[in-house]
């Protein structure tokens, strides 16, 4: 199969975003691709934390989910809709960052919502998700056709127990959308994507945000997709495009055979 991840630089207009997600789904479309992935927070990248409230929307209706579901079944294609916001009936402070996957014929066939929220600060930059997100708690996996894809959201990438709860049974495509900060993700992105690859014998798709935002906000970019072996595969530094991979059934058969690590686990 082949898969595109699509890399934007999302502005705090709703309507320009999702006009670009369009765009960039029917490029991949049109080139082949039958599973393409968007990045973390692809509808919306406001200049405060709370602003992304004021759009969460009802799980299941909404004009951000309806828009996905249309680009599905427009292109006939499997999307992860990267990441939006949802609300919460009892928490009007807080939202959902969730991950939402709708198959060809538009229809919603899972819903993952982010762990692990990210806290960081190094005296100069401050982040953190907790303070307007509410935390997943459910691995969430689904099947495109034959293949099996595990969910996971940006900050996740850092915690390796999730993707191996995402092996049983083994996925062959791992989905990480994200918008990783400049200043993390030059230190750490290629390297922590790269590992979960070898580490699970499975590609990776990592679409991501990447450039300078008009909010001031600069993020990483490299939307890339790895392979079993841990070989990159495709990869865009910055600014709005597709890159574009095949899933090799073949190819993760011969790895997993050659080096069995996955049937070698032992749980503790």
């Amino acid at each position: 199969m082949k898969i595109a991840a699509l890399q934007t630089v999302s502005t705090p207009s709703v309507e320009r975003n999702l006009a670009s997600a369009r765009r960039l789904i029917a490029q991949a479309a049109s080139e082949g691709a039958r599973l393409a992935a968007l990045p973390e927070y692809f509808c919306f990248m406001g200049a405060h934390d709370r602003d992304k409230l004021a759009i969460a929307e009802t799980p299941g209706d909404g004009p951000i989910q309806n828009a996905l579901a249309e680009m599905a079944r427009s292109n006939s294609i499997w999307i992860i809709g990267g990441t939006l916001p949802l609300r919460i009936d009892d928490d009007a402070d807080h939202a959902l960052n969730a991950s939402c996957v709708y198959a060809p014929d538009g229809q919603l066939v899972a819903r993952y919502v982010k762990m692990h929220l990210f806290h960081y600060d190094n005296g100069r930059e401050r982040y953190d998700e907790g303070s307007v997100l509410r935390a997943g708690s459910e691995p969430v996996a689904f099947d495109a056709a034959a293949m099996r894809v595990g969910l996971s959201i940006c900050y996740d990438l850092r915690f390796p127990e999730l993707y191996r709860a995402l092996m049983h049974p083994p996925c062959d495509l791992l989905a990480v959308p994200a918008a990783f900060t400049y200043t993390t993700g030059r230190a750490h992105w290629e390297l922590l994507l790269r590992a979960r690859a070898i580490e699970n014998q499975c590609y990776v798709v990592a679409p991501a945000q990447g450039g300078l935002h008009e909010t001031g906000r600069r993020t990483w970019g490299h939307s890339m997709i790895v392979d079993p072996w841990g070989e990159v595969a495709a990869v865009l530094a910055e600014g709005e495009g597709v890159v574009m991979a095949d899933v090799d059934v073949a190819r993760i058969a011969s790895v997993r055979a050659q080096l069995p690590a996955l049937e070698h686990r032992r749980e503790f």
